[in-house]
């Protein structure tokens, strides 16, 4: 699916309308130690070493099937062959088209830095699940789900998913993400790849493959 910086700025309101009973929000101001997070302050996560040759950032999208059969066929060839050897670091980089994949980002991100990658996993295991309802009361209870199984207890994934400031902080750092790495609405949807500064389209591992050892043996 391909979006323009026009469509996206159109898309935003809706991704704020949360199901009854997720549209509260957190009241950040009753909290006198708590900062409101801000697009600046939102962090992206990875795996790998931050200092391997090959750098790859990945535009996703949790409720994309396209991303889903990545991270299925290609993902775990990647891992064991280059990220686990030292030779690739790959950077996370949510891309919002729905609600549910703000919800489902807001979840990985509920457990923190360490849990975040074995949550978007599971998000894409389970994404039929949680993605594929049309009751969004059904897919917040799958999301809730996963949570318990990644050891977060409903409260807590309840309270993130009532989190409206982190919601707009999110979709704010994704609207300048994607501005930033493909300029003059040059965005063709996901999954993208930016393997060491050069734009690529989703492919197979064998192409994908050819890519990172090009570069390695630069």
């Amino acid at each position: 699916m391909t979006l323009t910086r026009r469509s996206l700025l159109a898309l935003t309101p809706g991704l704020m309308a949360l199901p009854a009973g997720l549209n509260a929000g957190l009241a950040w101001a009753e909290t006198a130690t708590a900062t409101p997070p801000s697009a600046e302050t939102i962090q992206d996560f990875g795996i790998g070493d931050p200092n391997a040759k090959v750098k790859i950032a990945e535009y996703l999208s949790l409720t994309c099937p396209h991303c889903r059969a990545f991270h299925d066929e290609v993902y775990p060839r990647l891992k064991a062959e280059y990220i686990d050897k030292g030779l690739v670091r790959l950077d996370y980089h949510e891309v919002y088209f729905d609600r549910y994949g703000l919800w489902g980002a807001m979840l990985a991100r509920c457990g923190g830095e360490m849990k975040y990658i074995g949550i978007v996993d599971m998000l894409y295991d389970k994404q039929a699940d949680w993605a594929g309802s049309d009751d969004p009361t059904v897919a917040v209870d799958q999301l809730k789900k996963i949570g318990l199984i990644a050891g977060i207890d409903e409260a807590t994934s309840d309270a993130c998913l009532k989190d409206q400031a982190t919601a707009e902080a999110l979709v704010g750092h994704y609207q300048a993400s994607i501005a930033a790495a493909f300029p003059n609405d040059s965005f063709q949807g996901t999954p993208s790849f930016i393997v060491n500064g050069t734009t690529y389209g989703n492919m197979a591992w064998e192409d994908f493959r050819k890519i990172i050892d090009d570069e390695l043996a630069k």
